[in-house]
């Protein structure tokens, strides 16, 4: 049996369970956005990290060493935010080519530092050493949060309203663009951007986080079609997302005319949106996203509701059965 037959989650499942055996109380481990720690009676600690390959996350001729610097720290604050928490320190490691110039790694910490001071996120170590013939870089983040605001991904309840807090897809398209190696108009070098410097939703998940109508809570960063996937085993539930409420940027909508992609595939499965996708008691909903609005002046996003098919994700349009060949993103299975 190979990787390619199981895929990321059927690996990570084959070595968790062993793990999370015995886990002493309150700890959360493998299976959420972070890892939850109990720092005192009133506080836990969040610690996530992730891990960026070149060729496989990232393609070196195409982003900017302020870029790689900016998005290596952004996907993991991401993760934060998916708990509704603050970050606070990071670790990085670095694994770097012998060709790599001294300027290019400048440059890399530039973009790092740019984005760690916009969130007072600080830099306490981490290792560097040589890789034969790719980058590989990891990031580990610190974070800490309130335990009652605490959102986890088990928290979805029946009936509960399926919401994003961002548009979905522009990541997705701008990869295309660089994988088929179109011509760049300035509308696919807007969503090439959107790939390139994510902008993690931390003020967002904050906000999310102290609100008692907001039940479950992660990132969007392999798409909603693997991501509430991720809710639906975590929740033991199921859920229906309306494709026609997937919030799509006017630049995709251009892009997908032009060359025939399919916008609604592009949405669900493309990822490294970032945005929060999140679950909300439908009672609290109409204040909850007027709210919202006035706080980030932009919608709160309703695309979906939670079923009790358990284990079952369904995808309607226009309120007719909808079904894509894939769904988001697996690392080991291909694509």
């Amino acid at each position: 049996m190979k990787l390619s037959d199981i895929g990321e989650f059927g690996l990570i499942d084959r070595f968790s369970k062993d793990f999370l055996k015995n886990l002493p109380k309150d700890i959360t481990g493998i299976g959420d956005d972070a890892a939850v720690i109990p720092w005192n009676q009133k506080q836990s600690l969040l610690v996530t990290t992730d891990m960026l390959i070149e060729e496989s996350h990232f393609i070196k001729s195409t982003i900017s060493p302020e870029e790689l610097g900016h998005k290596s720290l952004a996907v993991n604050l991401s993760d934060i935010a998916a708990m509704g928490g603050t970050p606070t320190f990071a670790f990085l490691s670095l694994g770097l080519t012998p060709d790599l110039t001294v300027e290019w790694v400048d440059r890399f910490f530039k973009g790092f530092q740019s984005l760690a001071e916009k969130y007072s996120v600080r830099l306490l170590g981490g290792d560097t050493t040589k890789s034969k013939e790719s980058i590989i870089i990891n990031v580990t983040v610190l974070g800490n949060i309130q335990n009652k605001h605490i959102k986890f991904r088990s928290n979805a309840s029946l009936g509960d309203l399926v919401c994003v807090t961002g548009k979905l897809g522009d990541s997705g398209a701008g990869l295309k663009f660089l994988l088929e190696q179109k011509p760049l108009s300035q509308t696919a070098k807007r969503l090439i951007r959107h790939h390139h410097q994510p902008e993690p939703h931390i003020s967002e998940g904050q906000w999310l986080g102290r609100k008692s109508g907001v039940h479950a809570m992660m990132d969007i960063s392999d798409g909603i079609g693997s991501d509430a996937k991720h809710l639906i085993k975590s929740s033991e539930c199921g859920i229906d997302i309306y494709l026609d409420r997937l919030p799509l940027s006017e630049d995709l909508k251009s892009v997908c005319a032009t060359h025939k992609w399919n916008a609604y595939k592009l949405a669900s499965s493309g990822g490294e949106d970032y945005c929060l996708l999140l679950t909300v008691d439908p009672k609290a909903f109409a204040k909850l996203s007027a709210d919202f609005l006035a706080t980030f002046h932009r919608p709160l996003f309703m695309i979906g509701e939670v079923t009790g098919n358990i284990g079952i994700l369904n995808y309607s349009l226009h309120e007719k059965p909808y079904t894509f060949e894939n769904s988001g993103w697996d690392h080991f299975k291909k694509h």
